[in-house]
């Protein structure tokens, strides 16, 4: 099967230029305040005092995506095991829209059964040669017992093969946002061309959570029993009284040991990923300290209420030169207990938008950091319509537009140094 590209696809080549707009004097939260938003730091805040020996961490808030701690977070890994939470997303989309049925079976194979099976070596939920599975318990090996035969069954039993469930998981994973990851395999066995980030599985794993609550569930699930072998759940987590229901663990000698859980204390529920600790117990204890450090140094803090206007962005040609932007649901994120916050933030788009804009449409987002970490990323559309205005105004506009873009030209970017001269500092543009 060809190798998806790992690189980023380049942008499409628009006209509009990107637009960065303060947000507004006055809210009705006092939390994005000016003063806070613009002058905000975090000297000795919590998530610069907490340290892990974990090569790779991330710990978000699952309700509002905010980022609490990050350390290497789209830096490339292998996942281990953890793509098996790919594979059982795919699985649980089929069921919820009706192509598959929990009673449905699925056959072991010869290649399930050899490739993943008790005499690989592997993880395995120990499916008979040639048996039909109830998907269910294809679910349940999967993602209790980690079956690699369990992995393999459901990907031929929903694709036909291997190679075309991983091009099936590479497309739902862009389609997912992951823009960093790329599969080979439903299973995570190595492969220098599997990889993933941090940031993508945890954003994974917040998908699946909110989109499957009822098959999420067996994710918590502490023991699984086939063809009379008990075998308990991988996760430490869920032994650790800590409200742990999810998710998956991996270790393969390219990734190291590594985790993707989650847990829930006082309706509050956080994400973590760490991977390439040394041992089980580092990744046990690491993932452990990360979780029960996130609930006790943060806690819940309102910035806009749904449909607020959160600031604004300018129109050209429009019989108004702006349009106000709001969020669609309520913003929120979890904060350093009695901090000051430490909180900056700034509206982006691409414009200035073209009339005439219609309500409700998505042109930017507004993103929050805590120091240079961006922990929270909310997109935005516009609160009205702007019509086209008359004549005398789209004059004006494209006076003014024709204006800026000649500043832009020729006092935008500072003079290249002669040839024979290397440019002063050392440090790259961010």
């Amino acid at each position: 099967m060809p190798v998806p590209s790992r690189r980023r696809p380049a942008p499409a080549r628009r006209r509009t230029l990107p637009h960065e707009a303060p947000l507004p004097t006055k809210t009705a939260r006092a939390l994005l305040s000016l003063a806070l938003l613009l002058g905000g730091s975090l000297p000795g805040g919590a998530a610069e005092s907490f340290q892990t020996i974990a090569p790779f961490a991330l710990l978000i808030d699952a309700d509002t995506g905010s980022v609490l701690f990050d350390k290497n977070a789209d830096k490339e890994m292998a996942p281990a095991s953890t793509t098996k939470i790919l594979t059982a997303e795919i699985a649980f989309r089929e069921i919820k829209e009706g192509r598959l049925k929990l009673d449905d079976t699925f056959v072991i194979s010869e290649n399930a059964w050899r490739a993943g099976g008790a005499k690989s070596g592997g993880s395995t939920m120990f499916a008979a040669l040639n048996s039909r599975i109830p998907i269910v318990d294809l679910i349940q090996g999967l993602v209790v017992q980690s079956g690699n035969d369990a992995a393999i069954a459901l990907a031929e039993g929903i694709s036909g093969s291997e190679d075309n469930f991983a091009a099936l998981m590479n497309r739902r994973a862009r389609e997912l946002g992951m823009t960093h990851s790329v599969f080979q395999n439903p299973w995570g066995r190595g492969d220098p061309n599997q990889r993933v980030t941090a940031r993508d599985m945890a954003l994974l794993a917040q998908h699946v959570i909110r989109t499957y609550p009822d098959l999420y569930r067996y994710f918590g699930e502490r023991e699984f029993t086939w063809n009379k072998v008990r075998q308990l759940n991988r996760n430490p987590l869920l032994a650790m009284n800590i409200g742990a229901d999810g998710l998956k663990t991996g270790d393969i000698a390219e990734s190291g040991y590594g985790l993707v859980g989650s847990a829930v204390q006082n309706g509050e529920r956080l994400i973590v990923v760490v991977n390439g600790l040394k041992t089980a117990r580092d990744r046990a204890n690491e993932s452990f300290k990360l979780l029960t450090w996130g609930f006790r140094a943060f806690e819940p803090r309102d910035l806009y209420g749904a449909g607020e206007v959160v600031g604004t962005a300018q129109v050209y040609g429009g019989d108004s030169r702006e349009v106000p932007l709001v969020a669609g649901e309520a913003v929120k994120l979890l904060v350093p207990r009695g901090s000051g916050d430490g909180l900056t933030g700034k509206i982006t788009y691409a414009g200035p938008l073209q009339a005439p804009v219609a309500a409700g449409t998505a042109v930017g987002e507004l993103r929050v950091f805590r120091g240079a970490t961006e922990i929270l990323s909310v997109p935005l559309k516009t609160a009205a319509a702007v019509p086209v205005g008359a004549l005398p105004r789209r004059a004006l506009d494209a006076g003014l537009e024709l204006g800026t873009a000649l500043i832009r030209q020729n006092f935008g970017r500072p003079p290249a140094p002669p040839a024979n001269q290397a440019p002063q500092g050392g440090q790259a543009a961010p």
